[in-house]
């Protein structure tokens, strides 16, 4: 496909194979850093226009284990949370809304770290970062700026990739790949950079959905750019870069991570956005010097394919991949000489974005493509054996007008936390599940409201649940909104 023309000139790149280091792409133009003023003070929390407060949360119980969440899949990149002290089943009518904010177009969830709950949205034609009290709702600071996109295939045209949170700083990387440093206690603009026009980004199916990751003083995007710069890692405190990593895939809407293979830190990034043909796979990369150890074709031979779901971390120096249109997952090992290696493949086990949970062994998550073909299998990790399929997970909710909908969790997010697994269905049911080798349990389920599109994970903090619901809500005829619920055990659960 014919690359976009780049805005102004984009990167020299001298003559490399596509397995060389990256130290050979010069920067077009380090962003001018902002300071901080020195007489800046953080602004109180104060009430805001798009806030609707409920009631308190119940006390944190005595014991409770709390964790930040910096990045969208939580602490750990692995939708795994050491919270304790949940509720065991919820409450008669679903557990109780601490506070909601009308929320503006994207796919993002909130990220929290230490008192400041950050939001990325869009409301009109800005892209918006909303600094909240994560308890009250309350608002500490907004940043705003414009943005022009409109989604080809009609999705929302707002960001795709949460924010990030690390050394006092918030990262967002927008949906026409506009990367911004903010200062997380006064909202400060410290740097920002258009990707797009210095980079000359690949063109997207949905917009630049990759979430970065920031690691050992690096903001590390799946860039696309041109010059088959694939990866690109920024400086977190001047946003000059400083190294990337040469190979001709373009950005996918899976997210880098960083997992210990073989003794040390890779950079792993399941790349493969829009290109004809359809080229992607998982990269294994040096994440301090952008050195790329091998690279894994994974990819549907189908233009409207797309990478989307994270590589997770499954087993001694073996990982997990996905695709949906075709061909499905395989678990690859990283050899001792730093090259892929493959272990089995899984045909029928194709996640399209959610990332999948590893748990004792096994490999829990909700496949399929659309809807009508989703269901939650369960999958030996030292075997890949399929241990069980559940096709049936389907129960009838009340809707407007008296009218049932035949319901089920179908392309859902499972989130492991206390003991169990909370799992969020697209169209906006919670339900506690048990699983293990032997099969699924439907511990306690409640329909939080009824709207499409509800395909983030759910963010847990301090005992409370944040919810990003994307589209109308149907039962209430309520607009897009991210809600906190209260789901702290009583003091004695």
């Amino acid at each position: 496909m014919k690359r976009l023309a780049p805005l102004i000139p984009v990167v020299a790149v001298l003559a490399a194979s596509p397995l060389s280091n990256a130290d050979n792409f010069a920067d077009p133009g380090p962003p001018e850093v902002s300071e901080v003023p020195g007489d800046a003070t953080a602004p109180e929390a104060t009430d805001w226009d798009r806030l609707k407060y409920h009631a308190p949360p119940k006390p944190l119980p005595e014991g409770a284990v709390t964790e930040n969440w910096p990045r969208f899949l939580g602490p750990n990149d692995n939708v795994i949370s050491g919270e304790t002290r949940l509720l065991e089943a919820f409450p008669e009518g679903g557990p109780k809304i601490v506070w909601e904010m009308e929320k503006g177009t994207g796919y993002t969830s909130p990220v929290i770290v230490d008192g400041r709950l950050v939001m990325f949205d869009r409301v009109g034609d800005k892209e918006r970062i909303d600094c909240l009290d994560p308890e009250t709702g309350k608002r500490f600071w907004e940043f705003a700026y414009p943005v022009e996109y409109r989604d080809r295939y009609g999705f929302s045209n707002g960001p795709r990739a949460s924010a990030i949170l690390d050394s006092g700083n918030v990262y967002t990387l927008g949906v026409t790949s506009v990367l911004t440093c903010l200062d997380l206690e006064t909202g400060t603009r410290l740097w920002q950079r258009d990707l797009d026009a210095e980079f000359d980004v690949a063109p997207y199916f949905f917009g630049h959905g990759s979430c970065p990751i920031v690691y050992d003083g690096k903001v590390i995007v799946n860039l696309g750019g041109a010059g088959d710069l694939c990866v690109a890692a920024f400086d977190q405190h001047s946003g000059k870069l400083l190294w990337g990593t040469k190979y001709p895939w373009n950005s996918s809407y899976a997210s880098p991570v960083v997992k210990t293979l073989q003794g040390q830190p890779r950079l792993l990034v399941l790349a493969g956005g829009d290109s004809d043909p359809p080229v992607g796979g998982l990269l294994c990369i040096d994440p301090e010097t952008g050195e790329l150890h091998d690279a894994f074709p994974w990819r549907a031979d189908k233009y409207e394919s797309v990478n989307g779901s994270t590589p997770v971390l499954a087993g001694e120096n073996r990982v997990y991949i996905s695709d949906c249109y075709q061909i499905g997952g395989v678990l690859l090992e990283l050899t001792e000489d730093l090259k892929w290696k493959e272990v089995w493949k899984a045909p029928d086990f194709g996640i399209h974005w959610v990332t999948p949970l590893v748990k004792d062994g096994h490999l829990y998550g909700f496949r399929g493509r659309n809807e009508p073909d989703a269901w939650l299998a369960c999958y030996d990790v030292a075997t890949g054996e399929e241990r069980w399929r559940e096709e049936n997970l389907q129960w009838s909710t009340p809707g407007p007008g008296g009218r049932d909908y035949n319901m089920s969790f179908f392309r859902g997010n499972l989130l492991e936390a206390d003991g169990r697994t909370w799992a969020l269905g697209e169209l906006g049911t919670l339900a506690i599940l048990d699983l293990s080798p032997e099969g699924v349990e439907v511990v306690d389920r409640t329909q939080l409201f009824l709207a499409r599109s509800t395909w983030s994970l759910p963010v847990l903090h301090r005992g409370l649940l944040y919810v990003s619901q994307h589209e109308q809500d149907h039962l209430e005829n309520a607009p897009p909104r991210l809600i906190c619920y209260d789901l702290r055990a009583s003091e004695g659960e």
